[in-house]
């Protein structure tokens, strides 16, 4: 800090000085009670739900884990059938030559849900 800024700095204080020796009992009473509340709201926590965030995380993680645990591995049709799910798919050594002849397959499924295979 140089020189100027140091004398900035004590004009400033003292004509902050004196204009708070200037003022009546009833406004610094006003002000000293203001800041005694603004002091208290700062103690007080902000938000009581920010206790329970680490246990509602926690119930999440559990839920998810349930979810993903329970979730069927083979999946059946209305016919009876069993279809593979797709992540089998995708994680199955064929998955690369399936997606080039995607629209043979597409064709495929269209003939056989009218019928014309055959």
């Amino acid at each position: 800090m140089n020189e100027q800024d140091k004398a900035f700095e004590k004009k400033a204080k003292a004509a902050f000085d004196e204009s708070v020796g200037a003022l009546d009992a009833a406004t610094l009473s006003k002000l000293n009670r203001s800041r005694h509340e603004a002091l208290a709201e700062l103690r007080r926590p902000k938000h009581q739900w920010s206790n329970w965030m680490p246990a509602t995380g926690v119930a999440a993680a559990v839920l998810i884990a349930v979810v993903w645990l329970q979730s069927p591995g083979v999946v059946t049709d209305l016919n009876g059938t069993t279809a593979a799910t797709d992540m089998e798919i995708l994680l199955g050594e064929d998955s690369i030559d399936m997606l080039e002849d995607l629209e043979f397959y597409s064709w495929l499924d269209m003939a056989e849900t009218d019928g014309d295979v055959g």
